[in-house]
This record gives C-alpha cells, structure tokens and sequence, in this order.
C-alpha cells in the first residue's frame, strides 16, 4: 500500500510516495509554472506509483465541496493562481 503527498507551493511543489510505514520512497520537487505544466509534471509522478489516496498541503485554502462551482480551486491568496486540484 502507497501513499502520495503534494505540498503545493507558489513556487513549487513537492510530490512524495511513502510506505505503509511512512517511510518516503521517492519525492521530487516541481517548479510551480503554469498549472497546465506543473499538473502535467505532477500528474506524471504519481502515474508510476499505485497510490491509494494522495494528501494535499497548499499555500491557500482549496474548495473541498464537490458541489460547489469553484471544487479542487485555491480560493483565496495573494499570489497569482490557476490551478484546480483534481481529486
């Protein structure tokens, strides 16, 4: 069993795969560019690791109602963002 971890920043982001025991596998550091790019790079991490669930830090709160128009968004910063979180 594998876990995932995003630490989502504003000018990076850290991806990271641990064990059941937590010990971390492998992690990388992604420049935080256009979400299209960053998304890209992130999702392509986690493509060769069967992951049960991923946990996600972030540099502003992210909408977590699936029912609401702006779900998976940072909401509110005061850096320039895009990026929509994909669950």
């Amino acid at each position: 069993m594998l876990f995932g971890a995003i630490e989502a920043g504003g000018t990076k982001f850290v991806c990271a795969v641990s064990d059941k025991e937590l010990t971390i596998l492998e992690r990388v550091s992604i420049p935080t560019t256009v979400p299209e790019e960053t998304m890209a790079e992130v999702f392509a991490f986690f493509d060769k690791h069967d992951v049960v669930s991923i946990g996600v830090g972030s540099f502003g709160p992210i909408d977590v109602n699936k029912k609401s128009k702006t779900y998976g968004y940072v909401t509110t910063t005061p850096k320039k963002v895009g990026l929509t979180i994909i669950s």
